[in-house]
């Protein structure tokens, strides 16, 4: 399954002119999408209400585009203005699919790489699982102070109410051939981004608007995985990744001055030890959302090969239009 995936990925990016045999496919998958979409906007099917307010940062393609970095700074940017937020997601990559609360010693098994990784950067109270409005009475009923929800990714589960919608777009990657998955890495029509706050993840704000919001990601200095103070200077190294658009990480790299070599996992990739020890003759360089599960693998399985791995963290920049966005968000819904 994985090698299929990296497979459609590399034919995405390669525009390969094999995608127009799955064309079948993805016009079943946008007459179903439209019509599971029209059942729950007509009310034919019921959608959960929360509480309070929720809302929803998400994609329309298949694949990263920075949202769990995004979220993690507009969480800072919350807590510091004290406001009480929570998060909640689906928790991809965890063995249950019940709802759980997510804590700093959860595990990737457990709620998720994401969730992981969010907790530890934010500390905000956050439970993930496949019914979203389970997954909401749960963290309310252990936090009921909170006053807003946001859910990270779940833009087309539909049977969640939302009061705010926020897409990111990668403004690199665009929408490739414009076509819906499996085809494309379309979710949905280009058209489902009408009527919601688009935010364009792309370092090159010249070519946006002076209005237009935006972010980036600014990468630091690789730093050991097990800790200490050892530096990375720019060298050869195996840049491995299991997320969903590693072309972006390889480039960030690069850019870094490294000479990569390429090695691209399936997004939410489970690591095996055996996988990192073939690369043991050069230094390997792994995103912090893959450093949430290889850090596990290290306790589980001790090996000298995690000395010679390290993280690139990165932070989301955000215009200033961004944060003015979400005080108008809070303004709207009479957060205080």
């Amino acid at each position: 399954m994985k090698n299929l995936e990296l497979l459609i990925t590399k034919a995405w990016q390669d525009s390969s002119p094999m995608l127009a045999t799955l064309a079948p496919l993805s016009a079943l998958y946008g007459v179903v999408g439209c019509v599971r979409k029209s059942l729950y906007d007509n009310d034919k099917l019921a959608k959960y209400h929360a509480p309070i307010p929720v809302m929803v940062v998400g994609n329309i393609t298949v694949g990263g585009s920075g949202k769990t970095p995004l979220i993690i700074d507009l969480v800072k940017y919350l807590q510091d203005k004290g406001v009480n937020v929570g998060v909640i997601s689906r928790g991809y990559g965890r063995v249950d699919s019940r709802p759980a609360l997510v804590h700093e010693g959860s595990t990737p098994k457990d709620v998720g790489d994401e969730p992981c990784l969010i907790v530890s950067e934010t500390g905000v109270p956050m439970a993930v699982g496949a019914d979203r409005g389970q997954v909401i009475d749960l963290l309310i009923q252990n936090h009921p102070t909170l006053q807003l929800i946001i859910s990270d990714d779940g833009l087309q589960h539909y049977a969640l109410h939302r009061d705010v919608e926020w897409i990111v777009v990668d403004g690199v990657r665009g929408f490739g051939n414009g076509k819906l998955f499996p085809q494309g890495f379309l979710r949905e029509p280009i058209d489902r981004l009408d009527g919601a706050t688009v935010i364009y993840h792309d370092a090159r704000a010249e070519r946006y608007a002076d209005d237009a919001l935006l972010m980036h990601l600014a990468p630091s200095t690789p730093i050991p995985l097990l800790g200490g103070k050892k530096s990375l200077s720019p060298q050869r190294v195996y840049g491995v990744s299991g997320i969903g658009y590693p072309a972006r990480f390889f480039t960030t790299l690069t850019d870094l001055g490294f000479e990569v070599v390429e090695k691209p996992f399936g997004d939410h990739h489970d690591f095996a030890l055996d996988e990192l020890t073939d690369l043991a003759d050069l230094p390997i360089i792994i995103t912090s959302k893959d450093a949430v599960k290889i850090r596990e693998l290290a306790k589980r399985s001790p090996h000298a090969i995690f000395d010679n791995v390290w993280i690139l963290p990165v932070q989301a920049g955000l215009s200033d239009g961004v944060y003015g966005e979400m005080d108008k968000v809070l303004l709207k819904l009479g957060i205080k």
